[in-house]
């Protein structure tokens, strides 16, 4: 019964009203498989008709893909069935498999002859290059030029037009001249065949210069495509010029072609090159009047920025300059700087540049330029005013402007100049204006207008930044030193310290000082140690108080010293700031005593275990420990814990001394092992007579502990030998 078509139509007529996709589609393939192939032409219709009723695209695609492969097979006679418009899939196989929305007319395979096919894929994928994806398609043109010998120029048409679509100009010419050189090649094959020289054969000769020709012009071609492609490109008409070089009538008319078609609003890259390019041909070719009338019919040109024209005048300028004609360069850009009759604003683009060009700060800087190296004071000054009142000026306007008045002698019409350029910026803009104004003031006055140069720092320091104030208070401190008085000097670096930034106040203070020390006397300096101590950051403020205490040891003051140490070493961490503890340690060796060392070790020990009591601190210090024992960086699970749980061992305060530091104290009285891994010595050490409570009415000693510190050679007193052996003693009765 698995043989007879009926059973299975009825069968998958069944499981498709009943909507059961799956199960019908592989009772469908079951069918196939059981009939033979003559009878498949009844199945298919059901079958189609089954995968359009749902929306499974890469199902019907597949079952399309089956039925095709039969359709065309010559044996039994399948109907034309209705092929939906299904989106195209790109090529992937070299096989010449017709898509289904094929344009070329159905036809059996059996009736097509291999060249055939080969032709209809060439012209398949040629024609629809942005469809093929996975093909090499210049393999398989390629490999019909090999196999098919007769057809050569039709297959490198199909590859030239492959690459013509594709945008690969240049694989095109490529492939035109591998044409040209098989053609020779065969036509030398056929000429050696028939027994005749080369030298005879005309055609022969003719395809070689055609080939060479080719070769030579094979730049010219490409830049000509891309001119096709984008007449506008500014860059391609530059290049073309250059391979036309030592043609100069070529030269002319590409020149020629390119400013009457280029678009200024359209062009990629800048349209004034090409006439400034065009007029310095001339130039240099001797011709200056055509020189001139291009750039003047290139001052017409409607340019797409005001930029452009104001290069393009000052070009012509630079030429004028060049043949020394300075008179003429004059008038050229006084032209440019005329005020138009229609006045417009610089970034108005409805307006054409010429009404705006006025406006160029360009053409202004190199008129200005000018007027200085051959113009008149009056002329020049007449330009620089202008400038001002059309306000486009820049910092460095003004500056020379300034420098221009000084050179003739007009200081306080350079001091004006400076004025207005600074009402016309704002900081940081306004530094510069600022900083030459008050050099050249000072300069020029020195102290005897001091109540007005201190009128103008003040004006200066008014709204200053902290990035530029340093060199402004630097500047008003050195005037008040050299003409005012040595207290104002020290205001003025008192509010230069507040008044910088936070990475310039370390340098600020380091100045004040010296300073004051230069002016007042070293005491004078104890209160800019005292503020800068407070102010600075705390590797400054380690600095400041080091250099304090040096400079408090060399007055002979030892406490004051011993003082600023004290108070420095909250802020230094005794496992990161060795070289602090080292200089104390160093200070006490030579001016202390064994008490001074005692005290300086204990704020070691508290600071040490005020840092200590950081969590963050802690929990890296016991994975350091681990680390060190273990030699692993892992650390054992719970060992650190989390940020509330307590340590093993609590602090215990001493309640009736309160100066000792707290103490790490564990379960049976025994000194705990810190948490930078350190152990305390076997032997308990000296006692300061006080108990320390310990929790469920235990008391123990309070201790003081003195860690093994040589006072130097010979230094260790007997009275220290007595603590060790009175320790040794405690700590074995502690045992």
């Amino acid at each position: 019964m698995h043989k007879m078509p009926r059973i299975w139509l009825d069968y998958c007529q069944f499981l498709m009203d009943q909507c059961r996709v799956t199960r019908t589609r592989r009772t469908f393939d079951r069918a196939l498989r059981a009939l033979p192939i003559t009878q498949h032409h009844r199945i298919w219709p059901l079958y189609l008709k089954f995968v359009r009723m749902y929306p499974l695209p890469e199902t019907a695609v597949r079952v399309y893909r089956r039925y095709l492969k039969v359709r065309d097979c010559p044996v039994g006679a399948p109907p034309d069935l209705p092929i939906p418009a299904v989106p195209r899939r790109p090529l992937t196989s070299p096989f010449p498999r017709r898509p289904l929305t094929s344009p070329f007319p159905r036809r059996p395979l059996t009736s097509l002859f291999p060249r055939q096919l080969w032709h209809e894929l060439c012209d398949l994928i040629s024609q629809n290059p942005d469809k093929v994806k996975s093909l090499n398609v210049g393999a398989i043109i390629r490999g019909g030029l090999t196999r098919f010998t007769d057809q050569l120029g039709k297959l490198w048409c199909s590859l030239a037009d492959y690459y013509i679509r594709s945008g690969h100009f240049e694989k095109v010419f490529y492939s035109y001249a591998q044409f040209e050189e098989s053609m020779i090649a065969a036509k030398m094959e056929t000429t050696s065949e028939l027994g005749r020289e080369e030298e005879d054969d005309v055609d022969l000769e003719l395809r070689l210069a055609r080939f060479e020709q080719l070769i030579a012009r094979r730049p010219l071609l490409l830049n000509s495509v891309l001119l096709r492609q984008n007449p506008h490109n500014v860059h391609e008409w530059h290049k073309r010029v250059k391979l036309y070089e030592g043609k100069p009538r070529e030269i002319i008319n590409t020149y020629t072609e390119a400013v009457q078609t280029v678009d200024p609003f359209k062009a990629t890259g800048k349209t004034h090159t090409l006439w400034v390019a065009f007029a310095k041909f001339y130039e240099e070719n001797g011709q200056i009047e055509d020189a001139r009338t291009i750039f003047e019919k290139a001052t017409k040109v409607n340019f797409k920025r005001v930029d452009e024209l104001a290069s393009v005048w000052c070009e012509y300028g630079e030429l004028e300059l060049r043949h020394e004609n300075y008179d003429q360069a004059l008038r050229n850009l006084r032209r440019a700087t005329a005020i138009p009759a229609k006045k417009a604003e610089y970034f108005d683009a409805s307006e054409a540049v010429q009404n705006r060009v006025y406006k160029s700060l360009k053409v202004w800087s190199m008129l200005a330029d000018l007027e200085e190296s051959l113009g008149t004071f009056k002329s020049t000054k007449a330009v620089y005013d202008r400038i001002l009142d059309l306000r486009i000026a820049t910092p460095q306007i003004i500056i020379n402007y300034g420098l221009f008045l000084e050179e003739h002698s007009y200081f306080e019409e350079s001091f004006k100049a400076y004025e207005r350029g600074i009402s016309l910026f704002r900081w940081p803009n306004v530094y510069d204006i600022w900083n030459t104004y008050l050099t050249k003031f000072i300069d020029r006055y020195g102290g005897k207008k001091l109540e007005r140069a201190r009128d103008l720092f003040e004006q200066a320091l008014d709204g200053c930044p902290q990035k530029y104030a340093k060199t402004i208070y630097l500047l008003y401190a050195k005037l008040e030193e050299e003409f005012g008085l040595a207290r104002h000097a020290m205001a003025v670096y008192e509010r230069a310290t507040r008044a910088v930034q936070p990475s310039e106040q370390y340098d600020m203070y380091n100045i004040y000082i010296k300073r004051a020390a230069e002016i007042y006397g070293v005491t004078h300096t104890r209160g800019i140690y005292e503020k800068a101590i407070e102010v600075l950051s705390d590797e400054h403020a380690r600095e400041m108080c080091l250099r304090f205490a040096d400079m408090e040891c060399k007055l002979g003051e030892i406490d004051r010293a011993r003082a600023v140490y004290s108070y420095c070493s909250q802020i230094c961490d005794p496992r990161t700031t060795v070289s602090f503890w080292q200089t104390w340690k160093e200070f006490e060796i030579r001016h202390g005593n064994e008490d001074t060392i005692r005290e300086m070790l204990r704020v070691k020990r508290s600071v040490q275990a005020t840092y200590n009591t950081q969590v963050n601190f802690m929990a890296s210090q016991m994975l350091k420990v681990y680390s060190n024992a273990t030699g692993t960086g892992e650390c054992p699970p719970g060992a650190l814990g989390t940020g509330e749980r307590q340590p093993r061992f609590p602090l215990r305060e001493c309640h009736t001394h309160p100066t000792h530091p707290p103490q790490l104290w564990g379960h049976g009285g025994e000194a705990a092992r810190s948490l930078s891994g350190s152990v305390p010595p076997t032997h308990p050490p000296q006692r300061c007579g006080h108990r320390r409570v310990l929790g469920r009415g235990q008391t123990r000693p309070c201790a003081d502990p003195v860690s093994d510190f040589s006072l130097g050679p010979g230094a260790r007193t007997e009275r220290h030998g007595r603590h060790e052996a009175a320790g040794a003693a405690g700590g074995a009765a502690g045992g």
